[in-house]
């Protein structure tokens, strides 16, 4: 029997420049597990390298956690991919690093970018700064992903930048995707209206924290057979 399943699969670390620093691995998984979430995603700005870190904190606390990234397409539409495997996960990052555009990071300007052990200690930062746009474009992503055994899905695409509706003005009807976030539910009914390739597809809410304190609570769920990496995103991956 399928069981609902508490999330919050949108969530930044101190890899990502505008992460607060106290989003350390450890932390995050701490704070998750007294907020009572059975799965979540850590999923920073066209990277997965804190993502080993992330899932041993959490194996910690008993919770689930899926290797993600928040990829930023060439035309600036932030798009979460998640991953069962975090080999898959970490070939997908060393495929995107490359086409992140070459700027460096102003760590005054933007902020810290780090790495983080199974210990929760800093092993090193990342030169190149994360928040750029890459050269993949959106039209890409899903195949992409795919490739590597993941699962795509736009980001809070009732924001009113860095979004599918809000950069692209549209979906595309050639899209392939099956799982779109929302950040406000109470938009669901207005977005589908407007773009009816929603109706077939699952929606999520997530916080997209950047801060310990804006961790979602458990008020959001989904069902699954069992908690298995694979079974939850086979899970999101169906329509509603």
């Amino acid at each position: 029997m399928d069981e609902p399943l508490s999330y919050d699969l949108h969530i930044h670390s101190c890899l990502s420049p505008c992460g607060d620093d106290d989003m350390t691995p450890a932390n995050i998984a701490g704070m998750c597990a007294l907020k009572g979430l059975d799965v979540i995603a850590v999923t920073d700005h066209n990277s997965c390298r804190n993502c080993p870190a992330v899932l041993a904190a959490a194996a910690e606390y008993g919770l689930t956690a899926l290797p993600g990234m928040e990829l930023c397409t060439m035309e600036e539409v932030h798009v979460l991919c998640l991953f069962a495997r975090l080999e898959d996960a970490l070939d997908f990052d060393a495929y995107v690093y490359p086409h992140i555009l070459p700027i460096d990071n102003d760590e005054e300007l933007f902020g810290h970018q780090y790495y983080y052990d199974s210990n929760d200690r800093i092993i090193g930062t990342e030169p190149r700064l994360l928040i750029s746009a890459t050269d993949i474009p959106f039209s890409a992503v899903y195949e992409l992903t795919e490739g590597y055994h993941g699962l795509m899905i736009p980001a809070h695409i009732d924001k009113s930048s860095t979004s599918l509706l809000s950069n692209l003005g549209f979906v595309p009807p050639d899209s392939r995707f099956t799982c779109f976030e929302l950040t406000d539910l109470a938009h669901l009914h207005q977005v589908r209206r407007d773009n009816p390739y929603l109706d077939r597809c699952r929606v999520i809410s997530d916080s997209d924290a950047h801060y310990l304190g804006h961790i979602h609570e458990p008020e959001h769920t989904f069902l699954c057979p069992d908690r298995t990496p694979e079974a939850i995103l086979r899970a999101l991956a169906e329509p509603e």
